[in-house]
């Protein structure tokens, strides 16, 4: 996973993590098109069921933490703390729609998160720049500098990227998301997912979590039950920004099994 996000000039953080992501057949948007191949096959393949620990497990590595970091705390939980509104800045339509598809099924997804698309860059909180692969590098460097873009080209090699500002209450301002538009479809789809969602708190990508999108080693191209899990359980009202692992902890067995009825009910899930 990765991210684009400027840091502030008031010690606000930007936070940036990558994922590499590997590159599969052909695909669109997941959300709507769950007949292409290379999404198909891991839908038949996922697994839905998992303990309360192993839930909590992935939980607490994705939300604390972060793969890349460019200033302050990253031990607290991050999180917007309002609607969400996202803007799509770039000229390949066909990728808008597959965004906005991406966009809708997280919404639907998520069951405390407002979230949409809209058409005005100043009224957005998070913006998606869509660019070509060759010019990806420049876009970095618009954002970062040459420097740190260099940094990141180096230790990341990223194909996507994302990253948040922050206010002191760990509340995130605005996220940027940068994605290429032509590496394909699956990888389109697998980096819109895991960057859109990573840019709404859980940054920190693990190897040690099989399950999650949030792993370098893992593409999905599409919103699995596990990442679900992750999701509500940031999004729900009973977790704030701010809280430490102790004080998440404190609320987890209450808000996962809230958590757990709603995945359920939303995926119908059988068991």
């Amino acid at each position: 996973m990765s991210a684009l996000d400027l840091p502030s000039a008031a010690l606000r953080i930007a936070l940036l993590a990558l994922a590499t992501l590997t590159c599969v057949p052909d695909t669109a948007t997941m959300a709507a098109a769950g007949e292409l191949p290379a999404i198909a096959s891991r839908q038949r393949a996922e697994r839905k069921s998992f303990s309360d620990n192993e839930i909590v497990e992935g939980f607490l590595k994705t939300a604390f933490g972060a793969e890349y970091h460019l200033a302050g705390r990253v031990d607290r939980i991050r999180k917007f703390d309002g609607p969400v509104r996202v803007f799509a800045d770039g000229d390949r339509a066909d990728r808008k729609g597959q965004l906005a598809k991406v966009v809708a099924d997280i919404g639907k997804r998520v069951q405390h998160l407002d979230i949409t698309m809209i058409d005005s860059s100043e009224a957005a909180n998070v913006r998606v720049k869509l660019v070509r692969d060759r010019d990806l590098f420049r876009t970095l460097t618009s954002f970062y500098g040459l420097e740190k873009a260099r940094e990141i080209r180096t230790s990341l090699d990223p194909q996507c990227l994302s990253g948040f500002r922050k206010n002191d209450n760990f509340e995130i301002e605005h996220s940027d998301v940068i994605l290429t538009v032509d590496n394909g479809d699956f990888t389109f789809l697998d980096c819109a997912y895991e960057e859109l969602l990573q840019s709404l708190g859980p940054i920190n990508d693990t190897t040690s979590v099989p399950w999650t999108m949030f792993n370098d080693n893992v593409s999905m191209g599409y919103f699995d039950v596990y990442d679900q899990y992750i999701l509500n359980l940031l999004y729900d009202p009973r977790i704030k920004a701010g809280m430490t692992v102790q004080e998440v902890k404190a609320v987890l067995p209450q808000v996962l099994a809230d958590v757990r009825s709603w995945v359920k009910r939303v995926n119908d899930l059988k068991e």
